[in-house]
């Protein structure tokens, strides 16, 4: 391959091959810590409370969940209650900005070709949705969202910059707008990201070169859904946090069925794959003492944690 090419690469501080040494990451969360732990797919405030209890029960600390229906498959009552669920447990909750093409009228999306239009916003009346979705999540005290379109992430970064969101709002980007390499992930950094979700099938040296060229935390499914591979890497999990550490340890569910969009006629379902992630990050965290690898953890409310902001004083000023 063109040395040339590798040497302008390293011109532009990116890394020139895939870091097969597998250095260890020297970044780390505000707090010092190396990795979190993140449960998705918590799509209302029963899978909420079901996680909650889980988690105590299994002794497992998780630092955020987030949801993949979107803010506004919930309604104001559900949005408050998570909100205010999340607050009283100071974990974050990000709630996904929705919908995308995938959900409205387009052709292209469900084309055997077409998976990476799915979640993208199509035309001005989608992508104003999604802003929509963030200003109300905003306006329950969430102060964390979802977004898979690449627009969508520029305006939001300008909307906070600009007042039309707070300052603490965060945006966690979603491995359906995807950054398979070192270019793409500095470009959704420098777009406004505060952390971004890798494709589950990158190799380690893969994810290690990403490391190394952005600083903000990455988050990393663990387990993978069956729609994006169904990959199961807990195996690697010490690995993982050792290269690319700040990370979010991400534990889905293989072997699940696709809830999007979630609802009533889906809660028993939802609330039991929910109890079950909580599970598999158990599993994680007795692998990873067995191992022996020393990594440290955050506690809940840590610093740099999207946690609800005050949900109720926030819908009595607004």
């Amino acid at each position: 391959m063109s040395s040339r090419v590798r040497n302008f690469l390293s011109s532009h501080g990116l890394p020139s091959r895939d870091l097969e040494q597998l250095p260890d990451s020297p970044k780390r969360f505000p707090d010092g810590a190396q990795y979190r732990v993140e449960i998705p797919s918590v799509e209302g405030p029963s899978c909420l409370e079901a996680v909650l209890e889980e988690a105590a029960r299994l002794d497992v600390t998780i630092h955020r969940i987030s949801q993949g229906s979107g803010v506004f498959m919930l309604t104001d009552a559900e949005l408050a209650k998570m909100a205010e669920l999340a607050a009283a447990a100071a974990i974050e909750v990000s709630l996904f900005a929705r919908p995308g093409a995938g959900w409205g009228t387009s052709a292209s999306a469900t084309a055997a070709a077409g998976g990476a239009l799915a979640h993208a916003a199509r035309g001005v009346e989608q992508l104003v949705a999604q802003l929509s979705d963030i200003e109300r999540a905003a306006s329950f005290g969430i102060r964390s969202v979802l977004i898979a379109d690449l627009g969508t992430l520029s305006l939001f970064g300008k909307m906070r910059a600009e007042g039309f969101l707070p300052s603490e709002m965060q945006a966690k980007v979603s491995v359906m707008l995807p950054a398979a390499n070192p270019a793409s992930a500095r470009v959704i950094e420098e777009l406004g990201a505060s952390t971004i979700n890798l494709p589950s099938d990158l190799t380690l040296a893969q994810i290690a070169a990403i490391r190394a060229a952005v600083d903000i935390p990455i988050d990393l499914y663990i387990e993978a859904p069956d729609n994006l591979g169904g990959f199961i890497r807990i195996h690697e999990i010490g690995d993982l946090i050792r290269i690319a550490s700040p990370l979010y340890i991400k534990f889905g569910l293989r072997n699940a069925p696709d809830i999007y969009p979630s609802g009533r006629h889906l809660e028993a379902t939802a609330v039991a794959l929910s109890r079950e992630r909580v599970r598999r990050a158990r599993l994680g965290f007795e692998l990873l003492g067995r191992t022996g690898t020393l990594a440290s953890t955050s506690i809940r409310g840590a610093e740099g944690l999207a946690v609800p902001t005050n949900p109720s004083a926030q819908r009595e000023s607004s």
